[in-house]
């Protein structure tokens, strides 16, 4: 199996401010992990190519693309909501995010390797077609499935999400597209208050309570995801790579460890392996333990390495 890694170190130059959760330092752990654990090793390295505006423009409305580009800053931050905003460096690496899963796509769809991990940030899933929100700037996710179905001929395509919080901004975009496939697993009631009533038929949202432990959580992923992926049998499989999950996680109420994110990763694997060639790209999201943070993604790598 050839895991290819896609980041660029530009994605650390985006900073919300040294009390923001959504840090640089996110990225240099898990490179720091890597390094330590001999995956960077093993790994197929890439950096990031960003996307284009008619990239982004296939998951977000053109008026809303065009104010994050008017609204990028010369000097200084500018808010885009509450909790998210731009420095100058932010504009790149949102479209470096979303570059990195389009060309994570192009390099499964080419054979290059069979799976990829994009270790980028800002993170995407809270985007909504037309407003940001949650450190989200641009859905990278979204915008990765639409190159998939675009531009690669594939009919069916699953996105699975397990970040603590529901993905909100992904779920705004395709729900209702019977191409796509949303599964979502979240802490319900939580941020952002939403996908315990979504009703669309190709919407699969899990809302858990605050505690779920790993026992609880794997019960409800092979009762519910998992005879839906395997009736949906996906071409190709998304994941938003959420890891505030972890009962280390400051923004969070779960008590998952790390092997429950090897688990749930195996069981993805399963699938491609049985609709998709194996093919897989996964994104990161959430996570902002640190130390639980890398810990979480060298368990997804060692997962789709068949180590773990």
């Amino acid at each position: 199996m050839s895991i290819g890694y896609i980041t660029h170190h530009q994605c650390q130059l985006h900073d919300m401010g040294s009390y923001h959760p959504e840090q640089p330092a996110r990225l240099a752990a898990i490179n720091d992990r890597l390094i330590a654990t001999g995956l960077d090793m093993v790994l197929r390295q890439y950096d990031a190519i960003p996307a284009e505006k008619s990239q982004l423009l296939t998951a977000h409305d053109s008026a809303y693309v065009d104010t994050v580009y008017r609204k990028s800053p010369e000097h200084g931050t500018v808010a885009l909501d509450g909790d998210t905003s731009m420095n100058p460096f932010s504009l790149q690496a949102a479209r470096l995010a979303a570059g990195a899963v389009i060309q994570g796509v192009d390099l499964v769809m080419s054979g290059q390797v069979d799976q990829v991990f994009c270790g980028v940030r800002p993170p995407g899933h809270h985007a909504e077609r037309d407003k940001a929100m949650g450190f989200c700037l641009f859905n990278s996710i979204a915008i990765g499935a639409y190159h998939a179905l675009d531009n690669h001929g594939l009919e069916r395509v699953a996105i699975v999400d397990f970040d603590v919080h529901h993905g909100n901004g992904t779920e705004h975009i395709v729900k209702g597209d019977e191409r796509i496939l949303f599964c979502s697993s979240f802490q319900h009631p939580f941020y952002p208050h939403s996908g315990h009533d979504c009703k669309a038929a190709n919407v699969v949202n899990l809302p858990l309570p605050a505690g779920c432990g790993g026992e609880e959580y794997r019960a409800a992923v092979s009762e519910q995801w998992l005879p839906r992926l395997a009736d949906f049998a996906p071409q190709l499989i998304f994941i938003s790579a959420g890891f505030d999950g972890h009962q280390a996680d400051p923004l969070g109420d779960f008590n998952l460890v790390d092997d429950d994110f090897a688990w749930i990763t195996r069981r993805l694997c399963e699938q491609a392996d049985q609709s998709a060639q194996g093919r897989i790209v996964s994104s990161l999201e959430g996570g902002y333990d640190l130390h639980a943070l890398a810990r979480c993604v060298e368990a997804h790598l060692k997962a789709m390495l068949g180590e773990a």
